[in-house]
């Protein structure tokens, strides 16, 4: 059955960006042998992306000339307009998360949809009831302040490990599933 992931990285004290969205803090551990093996097996699993605007724009600002999911359908929520790279099979919309979620299922075609970027758009998704897991790879870092990890207005229920390791000797990765919900 295809879930609704959250896998993004994290400092210890929570934020998956600097205030002004620098991810210099993630990016020195890029040659950290090992530390890609969960990205690299997370991706398997990914048949869509939905990510907001911000992420996307983000995206195009540093990495230009390389769409980095081309063969993989992609949904941008997003209130601005945008052009899709050559190569991308990019669909921008505004609206509900809960009314897309069906598109971004069968997109997915039977595998997972990856809830790429901040944690905004996750917010819209776990209030929607459609967070199903969150894989966090926590990056021994403290920035003191930042763009938090998921900014909820309170509290969830308590979240079920699901499994947990260590990559390069430098991160842990922690996947935990969500209390499903009615949807």
């Amino acid at each position: 059955m295809s879930a609704f992931q959250y896998y993004v990285a994290s400092t210890i004290d929570g934020f998956i960006a600097s205030p002004d969205d620098d991810l210099g803090w993630l990016l020195q551990f890029e040659s950290v042998d090992g530390l890609n093996q969960g990205i690299e097996s997370f991706m398997a699993g990914v048949g869509s992306i939905a990510m907001g605007g911000d992420t996307y724009r983000w995206l195009m600002d540093n990495a230009p000339d390389t769409w980095p999911y081309p063969n993989i359908p992609c949904w941008v929520f997003t209130h601005h307009e945008y052009s899709a790279p050559t190569g991308s099979d990019i669909t921008f919309v505004r609206g509900d998360v809960a009314e897309f979620a069906p598109d971004l299922l069968k997109d997915a075609g039977g595998k997972n949809v990856w809830l790429l970027g901040g944690g905004d758009l996750v917010a819209q998704f776990a209030n929607a009831g459609l967070l199903d897991e969150i894989i966090v790879t926590i990056v021994p870092v403290v920035l003191g302040a930042g763009k938090p990890l998921l900014p909820l207005k309170g509290p969830t229920a308590p979240l079920e490990l699901v499994s947990s390791r260590i990559l390069g000797g430098a991160a842990a990765e922690l996947h935990y599933r969500l209390p499903q919900r009615p949807r």
